[in-house]
């Protein structure tokens, strides 16, 4: 029996060599067995009886079955890893490849999948929900019903094929994958757990990218022609089952490779082509055997954010995660110590389930008193709970995001990833990538964290002529950002607010604001018909129709104007006013200074965010040197000319 079928023809071919698991040794021969059952005994009864280890006896026949070498287990060491919540306890040797499965999440596959939170996302595009944790175990536990686990892994595998290939089978793989017993609540027929892998995919993907299973090995079939492996295959397969799979593959491997001593092509290419099976067969592992949390009363609630944590360290250099997904992680790490920190107030299980987006919101937004169909009133509300002001929020805020001072544009990407997840299936990859283009250069504004305000259920054309209404009086201000929120939102999403393109003022003739786009819409709101402009596209946008502009003291429909056009005049009036004499003549002393003040300080915070983004580079690259004194001097002189000169011109800060 055999994986392959290649004409015979001479030819020279470097041959690929064996490569001994223990020493790396490619000189002398070395035979892959899959060892007895009777040899995982005493690893068992040890880890069994090892007081660190907290998994089920079903996890720890998982490990034993699937060691290359499972005498070594018998007295193994288990390590220490130290991460924000307290301790990982690690178990460390060689496993079958095939005996662990990928990372079971969709997250980076949101062309895809997509977020419940959206109301148009269907059962077979959903993410899957966030694991739990197991009440005694250090295991991650899963809800979703196992066939929609399963097509979700087999996609990522098959991206992440593409997407970060691996040499792999003329070398072995030498750097650890790391693994993490998982449960299943609604597996069906198939096996309720098994082992994921939390960091080390593409090296998974790319040991398995070459392994063709003959049909025959999988099940009752007419074909003869070999089978792609996929997780799915394994994942079906009962641990005896699995393991007898593996054991058959390397068998077949080894009579490939004894059955062609010959020098014709075809006769090595086969041989190479099982050595290669060989060499990718196995992978070193560190799983999560036990986890200590810094706060004993915890027991295992804080395991799933101690896993991920883990896992956004690993996430580092050529295989980082992308800005997006780095920030929807975040914000997931975020607010999920909020609630086990019991930051997220009355009713902190339903605002948990409606920040996070991952499960049918319908009934948490009710709970709140918003109604679910409205995408808009959910990233309203995400915007508001990730811009209070209390000092533990801020302190966990910060401490997620590893900086020292939480700034607005630090809040920006968190807000912005969770609040774009009610918009996941609702709008194309192509609206999606633009959109969050615009979002990205931040979504948020000084007085939605200087100012209270709540979110209110927003529903209808009259509620929005309600808050408007609130909005123009002097004791609007709660609702004049609510007001800016929910127009942000629907101008952003709908493509009317964008990043401003480098046509911008072409089409109007005018130098444009060019900040972000709640850098915008905090200047509309401050002018005269600014409200009312945002409270009808509001309305309009809801209905499927365009924004109008105002115009000659009224709002007007421009029928010729597309996305583009409405970004640029917003743009032109949040730094002219809606009036065109307005912008035409020159602007008065009072005017030129506040716009003034508007650029400096949007220039200090870019700043900021340039000097995080260096120093997050610098730790990432590992940099400790300091920066040579002349590299530095300039910046030093202008901050303390900002420092000395912003002084005497502004009030000295409160007590």
């Amino acid at each position: 029996m055999s994986a392959t079928d290649i004409p015979d023809q001479s030819d020279d071919i470097d041959s690929v060599e064996l490569i001994d698991i223990r020493t790396g040794d490619r000189s002398k021969p070395f035979e892959h067995r899959v060892e007895p059952v009777s040899k995982t005994t005493k690893a068992i009864k040890y880890l069994e009886d090892h007081p660190d280890v907290q998994i089920s006896p079903a996890a720890i026949r998982r490990i034993a079955y699937g060691a290359v070498e499972p005498d070594l287990l018998d007295g193994a060491r288990l390590d220490r890893h130290r991460v924000e919540t307290g301790w990982l306890i690690v178990l460390t040797y060689r496993a079958y490849t095939l005996m662990l499965s990928p990372a079971i999440e969709n997250d980076r596959l949101l062309d895809e999948a997509h977020y419940a939170a959206d109301p148009g996302t269907r059962d077979n595009q959903r993410v899957l929900s966030m694991p739990t944790a197991h009440a005694t175990d250090a295991t991650l536990v899963y809800a979703d019903p196992m066939d929609e686990l399963l097509t979700a892994i087999d996609r990522a595998s098959k991206r992440v094929r593409e997407s970060n290939p691996q040499e792999v089978g003329r070398r072995i793989i030498e750097r650890h994958l790391t693994a993490v017993p998982a449960s299943f609540l609604d597996a069906g027929p198939h096996p309720d757990d098994d082992l994921s892998i939390v960091d080390g995919n593409s090296r998974w993907a790319s040991c398995t990218a070459n392994i063709k299973v003959p049909a025959s090995l999988l099940g009752p079939t007419k074909s003869k022609d070999p089978v792609q492996l996929l997780p799915s295959h394994l994942m079906r397969r009962s641990l005896t089952e699995r393991r007898d799979l593996v054991r058959k593959l390397v068998k077949i491997a080894h009579d490939d490779i004894s059955a062609n001593t010959g020098m014709s092509k075809a006769a090595r290419e086969k041989r190479d082509s099982a050595v290669e099976i060989l060499n990718a067969m196995t992978v070193p592992v560190q799983v999560i055997v036990g986890y200590t949390d810094d706060k004993p009363a915890m027991g295992m609630r804080r395991f799933p954010v101690a896993v991920r944590s883990l896992l956004m360290r690993m996430n580092v250099g050529g295989k980082a995660f992308d800005p997006s997904t780095k920030n929807g992680v975040t914000a997931e790490e975020i607010v999920t110590a909020l609630f086990d920190a019991g930051e997220l107030g009355d009713n902190s299980q339903a605002v948990k389930d409606v920040l996070l987006g991952r499960a049918d919101v319908t009934d948490p937004m009710k709970t709140l008193g918003l109604n679910p169909a409205f995408r808009d009133l959910r990233f309203a509300f995400v915007v508001q709970q990730l811009t209070r002001k209390e000092r533990r929020l801020n302190a966990i805020m910060a401490a997620k995001l590893d900086k020292k001072k939480l700034q607005i544009p630090h809040r920006s990407g968190p807000a912005a990833e969770l609040g774009l997840r009610s918009y996941s299936s609702h709008l194309s990859k192509e609206t999606l990538a633009s959109v969050r283009t615009a979002v990205e250069t931040g979504v948020l504004w000084q007085d939605l964290i200087a100012r209270e305000w709540t979110v209110e259920n927003v529903d209808s054309d009259e509620a929005v002529d309600d808050l408007l209404a609130r909005a123009q009086n002097d004791d609007g201000t709660a609702a004049l950002q609510l007001l800016g929120v929910l127009a942000m939102v629907a101008l952003v999403t709908s493509g009317n607010l964008l990043a401003a393109g480098g046509s911008a003022e072409q089409l109007v003739g005018v130098k444009i604001m060019r900040s972000s786009v709640g850098s915008v819409i905090k200047a509309v709101l401050d002018k005269k018909e600014g409200p009312q402009v945002l409270a009808d596209a509001i309305k309009r946008i809801r209905a499927g129709l365009r924004p109008r502009w105002w115009s000659g003291g009224q709002l007007v429909e421009r029928e010729d104007w597309k996305g583009s056009d409405f970004n640029a005049h917003l743009r032109l009036a949040a730094s002219h006013g809606f009036d065109p004499e307005h912008y035409k003549n020159a602007p008065t002393d009072t005017q030129l200074e506040d716009q003034a003040l508007t650029v400096l300080q949007a220039s200090l915070n870019t700043a900021v965010a340039n000097l995080d983004h260096l120093v997050d580079l610098r730790k990432k690259n590992g940099t400790s040197a300091d920066l040579p004194w002349t590299v530095v001097e300039s910046s030093f002189k202008n901050i303390n000319i900002l420092d000395k000169q912003l002084g005497k011109i502004s009030e000295s800060e409160p007590r």
